[in-house]
């Protein structure tokens, strides 16, 4: 291969690395979570089930779902399949959150850290990007993880 050709290869090439970063970039900024409706426990209940022990308020409930259909449902799916518009070019793909198997297979600790922290701070997916914000709001990634649960026919834990 000529110097004028490898350098045309290679010119093209970081172009095509540059989109398919830039795509998973956006990916990963959607990848956040507002849920819809319905799902988990209605808005109008309050369960003592923060990890604080405090009640989750109405309001947190909302910002939930809020957080699953703006950031969470983008891979997700809308339905928590795992099916979202983001999930496509993903590899592995996202969970999904309606699988049995999976439900069993994880505490709900588990589910809770991976909002907050992210997939890789519990050996999983480093794409599933973390919410540290929510550090600050345990009631509010206590309604994500019963939304969650909610997905997969589980009752919310009391």
């Amino acid at each position: 291969m000529k110097a004028v050709s490898k350098n045309k290869y290679w010119r093209q090439r970081g172009k095509a690395v540059l989109l398919v970063a830039l795509a998973l970039s956006s990916v990963v900024a959607g990848c956040g979570s507002h849920g819809r409706k319905g799902q988990g426990m209605s808005s109008g209940q309050s369960e003592s089930n923060s990890p604080s022990g405090g009640t989750i308020t109405p309001e947190e409930r909302k910002e939930a779902r809020q957080i699953f259909s703006s950031q969470c449902a983008t891979c997700h799916g809308p339905q928590g399949r795992g099916d979202g518009p983001g999930a496509a070019r993903l590899n592995p793909k996202p969970t999904n959150f309606t699988d049995p198997n999976w439900q069993k297979s994880v505490t709900d600790d588990q589910i809770e850290k991976v909002i907050v922290y992210g997939g890789a701070a519990v050996g999983k997916s480093p794409i599933m990007p973390a919410n540290t914000d929510l550090q600050a709001d345990p009631a509010v990634v206590a309604a994500l993880r019963q939304m969650i649960r909610g997905l997969g026919g589980q009752p919310p834990a009391k």
